[in-house]
């Protein structure tokens, strides 16, 4: 072909009574930017230029006959008796959304079954998957959240008969009962009000009386119309919508009415809708903001603005002329090799016909700009799928659309929860540290039992030591609080039962410190410090040090708890499963009190180093302070770099890391004399150190 070689492209879409819905621009700039991009294209169809036509049905089905002809049909081979011809005729038509309209080639959001019938509509492609996923991913999404007593909402016609059919037995199988069944009439808002009431009312009743809150809705937007009309004139007369959980399906994008003046996102917070599957698409968010507001219309809508998100019937639509444009550029070198071959063109792109496409189109297989495979099953579907969508609405009206899953034909892909795992390496390595980090410290508890009455126990306190012990094993083992799936009860307990054991822990090191320093004091003469020395005093100070952070802990439970939470924008394809602290700055001192008190244990024992301390325990509890201050003081930036599992697993090491400095600085030299060099353990051996060092 030369240079100038054009073929028309044209699209026939839909819009409510003759209203023009913003979702339908984003069609058009869909089917612009695709032919755009592959204008752009020095590789597919070369020397070829793609020209767009567009028409609106406005839901008619004689408009939509009349445009699809007109769409067809050059001015020379009209059909008998239509006058109303073009110049130039179109290879192939993108068609619009409801099915009884459907006379298109290529639908991007048909999905009456009965279109499969290959014997009546030969030449007929659906941009759309088959509805055997849809089904299969209803029915295991009612399974996933146990909801087995659900109200029915079908649309009064073919379809909507099919589809209660076929998903009855499938909710049977799987022992989930409808507790309603409702046909949904059609009725508009130009329909008589006595018309609207009558129909209506009985919806209105079980919508209104019933205890079911899980709805199940199937049907198309103009067969759904009545029950828009329901749900806003709820929110007009209690000023508040129907809190239930909406199920929708592809069928109804009911995105396509949110904003406007007669409805209104918050009916549908939290509800979930089975959408076609789509995919971000290079360059066209640059493509939308490049449009001149000068020139376009749409700068005027500001529902088309609230998300630019290429949506899944856009989508489709941009998947179809990629598919078209593949189709051709295949015609396109079939024709240059017979050339080559000295054969007859019986393919020239000047002079095709439609029907001449269908050869080509069935048999493509790409791979598109998202990098998604496209092709056609055996029906002529697209081989695709759908995409759950948990839609959050906000008070000034906007929305935004969150994928939680895709479904496929043989199972539904949940987007992967993120969190700390037991069955993931990271979470047995750190389970394994855990259990080993406890049987080591009630090795070293019974040891001491064990060696109750020997000079070096006896020495250092048994009863601080036993509670420090203690302690140390709780911190442990309150570390299998963070990994797992959290829940409302770990996250409630994980930080302050951490905090509360941690502060008992350093509290018992301060007040063997503070034993240690009055202890050589008092044995001077005549020094008033005697009296301080004893259990009373140690008690004092780990029952004072752990009852303030008591007092922290409580406060943020009663101010702002944690909670468990699902993160759905830090990461693109992944959902993070995480506690949600309520408030950061009541962690952050949990976190200061338990440094303070590992400062003040830091600086005595620091002091107290040189004093003549048979087993030199202010030394070790020194290295113990300093070794605790370095993990936690290296925890915080580690802690707000990271998120997800890794985020708690950098505060499980940093318990266990910590815990472990405590038990191996301060009970590891002791546990080698009581197990390797009991000679050292006596009597003798205390005086005659005291005595070397006076």
């Amino acid at each position: 072909p030369s240079p100038s070689s054009s073929i028309p492209v044209g699209i026939a879409f839909s819009s409510a009574y003759s209203l023009m819905i913003p979702k339908n621009y984003q069609h058009v700039l869909a089917f612009l930017f695709a032919i755009q991009e592959i204008n752009k294209d020095v590789k597919l169809l070369p020397n070829i230029t793609l020209r767009s036509k567009i028409n609106d049905n406005a839901f008619d089905s004689m408009q939509t006959y009349g445009n699809t002809v007109n769409l067809l049909f050059t001015g020379q081979g009209d059909p008998p008796n239509y006058s109303c011809g073009r110049k130039d005729k179109l290879v192939a038509v993108v068609g619009g959304l409801t099915s009884q309209n459907s006379i298109q080639m290529l639908s991007y959001g048909s999905f009456d079954p009965a279109l499969r019938d290959k014997a009546q509509f030969p030449s007929f492609y659906r941009m759309v998957p088959n509805e055997e996923p849809q089904y299969v991913g209803i029915v295991q999404l009612l399974k996933h959240f146990g909801w087995n007593w659900i109200g029915l909402i079908v649309s009064d016609d073919d379809s909507g008969e099919t589809f209660l059919q076929t998903l009855r037995p499938r909710l049977l199988q799987s022992k989930i009962c409808l507790a309603w069944m409702h046909v949904m009439p059609v009725v508009s808002e130009f329909s008589p009000k006595k018309i609207i009431e009558e129909k209506l009312g009985l919806l209105h009743s079980l919508l209104s009386l019933s205890e079911i809150d899980v709805i199940l809705v199937y049907g198309d937007y103009q067969s759904l119309s009545g029950l828009q009309l329901l749900l806003h004139s709820e929110e007009i007369f209690h000023h508040s919508p129907l809190e239930r959980v909406w199920i929708t399906t592809a069928e109804w994008d009911y995105t396509t009415v949110l904003g406007r003046d007669n409805f209104t996102a918050q009916t549908f917070n939290g509800s979930l809708s089975f959408s076609l599957h789509t995919s971000k698409v290079s360059g066209f968010l640059d493509f939308l903001e490049s449009i001149n507001p000068c020139e376009s219309e749409i700068y005027d809508i500001q529902e088309f603005w609230i998300t630019m998100d290429m949506s899944g019937q856009s989508y489709s639509i941009y998947n179809a002329v990629y598919a078209l444009a593949h189709a051709l550029h295949a015609m396109d070198l079939a024709s240059a090799k017979q050339k080559s071959r000295g054969d007859r063109d019986r393919w020239n792109l000047q002079k095709i016909h439609p029907w001449q496409l269908h050869a080509f189109l069935r048999n493509i297989h790409f791979n598109n700009m998202a990098g998604e495979e496209i092709y056609f099953d055996d029906n002529r579907d697209l081989s695709s799928g759908y995409d759950l969508i948990n839609l959050v609405t906000f008070p000034d009206q906007s929305f935004q659309r969150i994928r939680i899953a895709s479904i496929n034909e043989r199972k539904t892909i949940w987007k992967p929860g993120n969190y700390l795992s037991y069955e993931k390496p990271l979470g047995v390595v750190l389970t394994s540290l855990v259990l080993f980090l406890s049987v080591t410290t009630l090795v070293v508890m019974g040891t001491f039992i064990q060696h109750n009455n020997t000079p070096i126990v006896k020495a250092n306190n048994w009863s601080i030591t036993c509670a420090l012990l203690s302690s140390l094993l709780l911190c442990f083992l309150c570390s299998f609080l963070f990994i797992g799936r959290p829940g409302r009860v770990t996250c409630l307990l994980r930080q302050t039962v951490f905090g509360i054991i941690f502060s008992i822990a350093v509290s018992c090191v301060l007040a063997k410190t503070i034993t240690v320093v009055l202890a050589f004091m008092a044995t001077k003469p005549g020094n008033s410090m005697r009296k301080w020395v004893g259990k009373r005093l140690a008690v004092s100070v780990i029952f004072l040090g752990s009852f303030i952070q008591v007092v922290i802990c409580a406060a943020w439970l009663a101010t702002s708890p944690p909670f468990p939470e699902f993160d759905r924008h830090s990461q693109v394809d992944t959902i993070i499963m995480q506690c949600n602290e309520g408030l950061d700055i009541m962690f952050y001192l949990v976190l200061g009190y338990m440094g303070v008190l590992a400062i003040i244990s830091f600086t005595l024992a620091f002091l107290a180093r040189k004093l003549p301390d048979t087993f030199n325990e202010a030394k070790l509890i020194t290295f113990s302070m300093l070794v605790f201050c370095s993990v936690w003081m290296s925890f915080v930036p580690t802690y707000l770099s990271t998120k997800g599992k890794y985020m708690v697993a950098v505060e499980v090491f940093s318990i266990l890391a910590s815990g472990a400095g405590l038990l191996g600085c301060i009970f590891f030299p002791k546990f080698y004399i009581l197990m390797l060099r009991p000679d050292l353990n006596t009597r003798e051996q205390l005086v005659r150190k005291r005595h070397g060092l006076n």
